[in-house]
């Protein structure tokens, strides 16, 4: 080999290392790692970290990463924004209203400007199905100038604009305080809103032009809407599981299951650890269920006589909050048993517990499962197997120190997930809720745009373009 040919051949791998060298300092120096050609390859960057901890980013994709990226609160507006939604002005007899606000003559919304004098949701376990309420806070905060917010779901006021159109119907709250009638009423006032909320929609050409399929319901409860549902079955409802619903009215192509507000205290960053739960597992709740719920009064003749566990009736009464909320901190696994639903808020207590989720409920449909991976801090058990003498007990004491840690620390990261605030923050349970109804938006879309091929070549069926639906709504 000739001099010249080494010398050219020397200074070409000098070249190329040198460029290979500025190009991973520029990544470095960019903060922008995950999204290098060379980000992944074991050659430059070696692992340092196995255990990856996850984060959802703007488009709602979990991402691995072995340093937490921190993506700050900040003003939002309409081209920055995730999703576009818009939000029927219904009167407050709907929402708010039912919270005893009373706003000036024509006002539709209170001022959420200042957070901490917004009106209050009912506590006890109302809040475990107020999902509309942080949902409804958040849009109306979306375009208040300087108010800080993930840049997720902004509200827009022109409806040609939306990704998605908001019915902001407390439908929860309206069955727990409204589903009975009182003195000469012919119905109730749960049954009357829905009745009106039907008429109200099926005049709009919001709703008539996609079918409804571009609306979201809330309708959390199990309980709730059960008028109304069945003529908005084709809108995008917000649900806890499908557990009363036909699977034409509700599934999980179009509808979105959201956390239930848990009503126990978070532990926060003061977790016991594994040493400091005694209780090998933990259930306290109503234990003669019916249908699929039979299955807690045979795990309980099972597991009463288990010496580290606690399985025991109890109710909201008498300090019952207080009491769970210690047990299941004072727990390394708690269990999820299906009752007359297949979800409750009991998972949500236990991920707020920081207590390791023995879910034992074959038809259960979790939150944002498409972006989490359960197994990562659950226990999933089918129903058959639990009832299995012994088996239950051994499948948990089979688990030992170094596993249950490993999803105790997982159960840390992703608790902020299934925490409800106002103002919504990143990560939090409103903001992972718009991420799920994005990922639902682009088969909705296709869906209506298919449908409407041949919609010009067809003839009006009249009727005009009436806005209205009764004197109520003006």
């Amino acid at each position: 080999m000739s001099p010249l040919n080494l010398k050219s051949k020397k200074l070409l791998f000098f070249v190329i290392s040198v460029a290979i060298l500025v190009l991973v300092v520029s990544c470095w120096s960019l903060k922008s790692g995950d999204d290098c050609t060379f980000s992944n390859s074991s050659l430059l960057f070696p692992t340092t970290n196995t255990t990856s901890e996850y984060i959802a980013d703007y488009s709602y994709r979990v991402i691995p990463t072995t340093k937490v990226r921190k993506i700050s609160n900040k003003e939002c507006n309409i081209t920055e924004a995730l999703l576009k939604v818009y939000i029927y002005d219904l009167p407050p007899m709907f929402h708010f209203g039912m919270l005893g606000w009373k706003g000036k003559a024509n006002q539709t919304w209170p001022d959420v400007s200042k957070p901490n004098q917004v009106p209050k949701y009912p506590g006890g376990l109302n809040l475990q199905h107020s999902i509309e309420y942080w949902l409804i806070l958040d849009l109306l905060s979306s375009t208040i100038p300087g108010f800080k917010r993930p840049c997720n779901a902004i509200r827009v006021k022109d409806p040609n604009l939306a990704d998605i159109f908001f019915v902001p119907f407390f439908s929860s709250l309206s069955y727990n305080r409204h589903s009975k009638i009182h003195g000469k009423e012919k119905i109730s006032k749960n049954k009357f809103l829905q009745d009106e909320l039907v008429r109200f929609l099926m005049k709009r050409e919001e709703w008539r032009k996609g079918g409804g399929r571009n609306h979201f319901v809330p309708a959390h409860h199990p309980n709730s809407m059960l008028d109304a549902r069945k003529s908005l079955g084709s809108a995008m409802l917000l649900l806890a599981d499908f557990g009363r619903y036909p699977l034409d009215i509700a599934n999980l192509k179009k509808d979105v299951i959201a956390p239930y507000r848990h009503v126990v205290d978070s532990v926060g960053d003061k977790s016991p650890s594994f040493e400091e739960r005694p209780i090998l597992a933990y259930f306290q709740g109503a234990i003669y269920r019916k249908d699929g719920g039979m299955i807690r009064q045979k795990l309980y003749r099972l597991l009463k006589d288990e010496k580290d566990i606690h399985f025991a009736y109890g109710t909201v009464r008498q300090n019952g909050v207080k009491n769970a909320s210690k047990g299941m901190v004072n727990s390394k696994f708690c269990l999820n048993i299906a009752g007359d639903t297949p979800s409750s808020n009991r998972l949500f207590d236990a991920i707020v517990s920081h207590c390791v989720p023995v879910i034992i409920s074959d038809e259960i449909e979790l939150p944002y499962e498409d972006v989490l991976d359960y197994s990562e801090f659950c226990v999933f058990v089918r129903g058959t197997d639990a009832l299995r003498d012994r088996f239950l007990v051994r499948v948990l004491r089979g688990i030992g120190r170094k596993e249950w840690e490993r999803m105790w620390r997982r159960l840390r990261e992703v608790a902020r997930h299934f925490e409800y605030s106002f103002p919504s923050i990143e990560g939090d349970a409103v903001d992972m809720i718009w991420g799920a109804v994005h990922r639902k938006i682009s088969a909705i879309r296709l869906d209506i745009h298919r449908q409407s091929r041949y919609n010009g070549l067809e003839k009006s069926d009249g009727g005009g373009d009436d806005n209205t639906s009764s004197e109520l709504f003006g």
